[in-house]
């Protein structure tokens, strides 16, 4: 049994590099943490719902490099993370994770900004004469 796992989560822009080591259930981001980090309890939870879906919050010590995006972002891109490294520790755990949407890569990404417009789907107000 290794003594660490590791796995990277995405979500929008933002990159969770996230380790899973035996411990007390201590959740270190960026040097800091969970509660320091991310102050509000929803995306906590998020962070998190992994590791409560599988009861093995108090096992395992999560370490995580975050960057890139919103705190929203960074949060949904750590949970990713961690259901990929419970799975990667037991992999019957890969269908109550999958059930729950844990192992899925949301795909949405902000549409780019189209030359001509204010923004990607807004248009100048236009005028008839």
């Amino acid at each position: 049994m290794p003594t660490q796992y590791q796995a990277v989560g995405r979500r929008k822009t933002s990159v969770a590099r996230v380790y899973l080591r035996p411990g007390s259930g201590n959740v270190i981001i960026n040097k800091r943490p969970l509660s320091e980090y991310l102050p509000t309890e929803i995306r906590q939870r998020a962070a998190t719902a992994a590791l409560d879906l599988t009861e093995l919050r108090g096992e395992f010590d999560v370490v995580v490099n975050a960057k890139g995006g919103g705190l929203t972002g960074q949060a949904d891109a750590i949970q990713l993370g961690v259901a990929r490294c419970l799975v990667e520790h037991n992999a019957e755990l890969r269908k109550p994770l999958r059930d729950a949407g844990y192992l899925t890569r949301d795909p949405r990404m902000v549409e780019r900004k189209k030359p001509g417009q204010p923004k990607a789907r807004k248009k100048f107000q236009f005028s008839k004469r």
